[in-house]
């Protein structure tokens, strides 16, 4: 908004001024319900006047009658006015038995097929009717966070991860190898030079020629072979359960992947990666956000306790 070339910020309270008036059709009235002085009120019309740049209401015998821009601003004012009254209201309750509501998550892949079902499990026996839509996170940009379209993610902080963004370590993951069952590779132990010598499937998502297990045999003067890169866990066992090539992939992310197929240690130090569940910091208070995190949290130490429960949790 500008007056005389000087950009202004405009005054909100005016919206309650004009959604009273539109209602009313009468500054009389409106001055009533507002505890304002005719006069006063009469002030606000002109103000408003002015800001819209439309008279809004005008004179039809002893009454007022709204002008084709107030009523087209009519249903509008009125949800702007009901939804700044309830941010402004105290938060309510939260009645998970009356929760109608849809959860976007964001998430690494093998966060589905790993932990998805036993999350389904925990959000239908509390809020039957919430629903979750799990999409796929192709990077660690935080933007969807930011505009509102996911609600919380699951990963790995990266570079890219917004500073605003809130996180909280959900459990740490470790690279494993992957084969099929019968692989020649487990005849007998698997050793750094062993592992090196056969032939692998690199996992990327950016498409790269190398990650920190080739980082990790460079330092022992190894070097190993890769064949073929893909861009997930899944396709990258679902390759080496139809071959002889080795996978290596987070072991908590892949554990329903690949069922059936023979698992092993890696026989160097890889570091461990820690997954996080991150969410914007305009939900932190919100009691289906916070239930929702619950859940997610709660879902993952279960798990964890399941499959190794000789293992800390994250803190």
């Amino acid at each position: 908004m500008r007056y005389n070339g000087v950009m202004t910020k405009p005054d909100l309270n005016l919206l309650v001024t004009l959604d009273v008036l539109l209602a009313e059709a009468s500054v009389a009235r409106a001055a009533e319900r507002l505890r304002l002085s005719p006069s006063a009120m009469s002030r606000a019309l002109a103000r408003l006047r002015q800001v819209t740049g439309d008279p809004l209401l005008v004179r039809a015998g002893r009454g007022l009658v709204p002008t084709p821009r107030a009523l087209a601003l009519r249903e509008r004012v009125g949800q702007l006015v009901d939804d700044a009254e309830a941010v402004l209201r105290p938060a309510e309750m939260l009645d998970l038995s009356q929760l109608a509501r849809t959860f976007t998550l964001r998430t690494s892949e093998g966060f589905v097929e790993n932990f998805g079902p036993a999350l389904l499990r925990r959000i239908g026996a509390d809020a039957p009717g919430a629903r979750l839509r799990f999409l796929p996170k192709p990077n660690r940009e935080s933007g969807a966070l930011r505009d509102g379209s996911v609600d919380l993610e699951t990963g790995v902080i990266g570079l890219s991860t917004g500073p605003e963004v809130r996180a909280q370590a959900l459990f740490r993951d470790r690279f494993i190898g992957v084969v099929r069952s019968g692989h020649p590779l487990i005849d007998t132990p698997v050793t750094a030079s062993r592992y090196a010598g056969g032939r692998h499937v690199l996992v990327s998502r950016r498409g790269l020629e190398r990650g920190p297990i080739d980082d990790a045999l460079e330092k022992l003067g190894l070097e190993r072979q890769v064949v073929t890169t893909v861009g997930g866990f899944s396709a990258a066992l679902a390759l080496a359960r139809g071959s002889d090539l080795i996978a290596s992939v987070p072991e908590r992310h892949s554990g329903n992947l690949r069922a059936g197929m023979h698992s092993f240690a890696l026989p160097f130090p890889v570091p461990e990666v820690t997954v996080s569940m991150l969410w914007h910091p305009r939900l932190d208070a919100d009691p289906a956000q916070r239930w929702l995190r619950m859940c997610v949290r709660e879902v993952c130490l279960a798990e964890r306790a399941d499959r190794h429960p000789d293992t800390d949790p994250c803190p």
